[in-house]
């Protein structure tokens, strides 16, 4: 019995020599050599110093370029990550990477890319993580993003991106976090988006966006999965409509500095998780419903900055300032 323990783990001890020794002969295919050469090439010495060697999945005895993950695909090689943040990259965006038909993941974060993200992004069917916040890129958002079928997370924050919401967004099934803030976009937010059975996370605030809630929060099944919506710092006005008790999953309404006005829906009391509601700097009027005081999850509740009837308290640990008291802060 122990000899026969001990020839099957020698047996798989081999197996795994044999499978890393082809492993290392594999080569990368010549499409991402070429493609990742180019990027070399444009991106500066920042970036590159690491970069060693011709092929970026390593060759002999040189490891892998840095921030690039490779797997093997039958014969070859294909790069399927590419993560190179915060490094102070200078340019527009690299188009060569749309060259890298097997990326899984597209991470630029925190550099200084600027120009559009070209329509060629497209072509990236297996991509399923898009990181290029914090960068500044421009011009609109290209609809070819909703081509990228796999995408489950798209972060485009803090660039400078201007005109509308792309509605092809709505064609992304696997979509669970879109991250829009702190752009340029105007016009309304797609009410298309709510056709998302995945998306959980909405953040699409310190923007230029206007129309109402009931714009986009249709009757009915949209945005089932939706735990966050922010929506503050924009120009979007109306009322708190009622359809807002469909989204049975909502943990946290950011709603401030719009031009919302109206009373509170009683409507909000249905919604079963919310936790954190934000209401504060708009045009509310009325009275805040009882329910919501007695809501046995919402934890935070801001209300200041409106035109709430006097006595109206907020819910929480958080503190109002209070305008009288502002001389003793010079």
């Amino acid at each position: 019995m122990e000899r026969s323990s001990m020839a099957s783990s020698s047996t798989l001890s081999w197996i795994v020599f044999f499978l890393l020794l082809g492993l290392g002969r594999c080569k990368t295919v010549k499409r991402d050599v070429k493609a990742l050469n180019e990027i070399k090439a444009s991106l500066g010495w920042r970036v590159v110093y690491a970069w060693v060697g011709d092929d970026p999945c390593g060759d002999g005895n040189l490891s892998p370029w840095s921030g690039v993950t490779c797997s093997q695909q039958g014969d070859y090689r294909v790069v399927t990550e590419l993560e190179v943040y915060a490094v102070s990259i200078v340019g527009p965006f690299p188009i060569a990477v749309t060259n890298l038909l097997d990326l899984k993941r597209l991470d630029l974060h925190n550099n200084k890319l600027t120009g559009p993200i070209p329509p060629q992004i497209g072509r990236l069917k297996h991509l399923k993580i898009l990181n290029l916040r914090w960068n500044k890129l421009q011009d609109v958002i290209p609809p070819e993003i909703g081509e990228l079928k796999k995408l489950t997370h798209l972060y485009l924050s803090f660039n400078h991106f201007k005109g509308e919401i792309p509605v092809e967004l709505a064609n992304l099934p696997e979509l669970r976090y879109l991250y829009l803030h702190e752009n340029r976009l105007t016009g309304k937010i797609p009410p298309e988006l709510g056709n998302l059975k995945n998306l959980r996370h909405l953040d699409v605030s310190s923007n230029h966006l206007m129309g109402t809630l009931a714009d986009f929060i249709r009757n009915g099944d949209g945005f089932p999965s939706l735990r966050n919506l922010y929506l503050n710092d924009n120009q979007l006005s109306g009322e708190l409509p009622d359809q807002i008790s469909n989204l049975t999953d909502l943990e946290i309404l950011y709603l401030s500095y719009n031009k919302l006005s109206g009373q509170i829906t009683p409507k909000l009391i249905e919604v079963p998780r919310l936790t954190c509601l934000y209401l504060d700097h708009n045009a509310f009027t009325g009275k805040i419903p009882n329910g919501l005081y007695k809501h046995p999850f919402l934890k935070e509740m801001y209300v200041e900055g409106n035109q709430f009837k006097s006595g109206t308290k907020q819910k929480g640990p958080h503190k109002i300032l209070d305008l009288s008291d502002t001389e003793f802060l010079f």
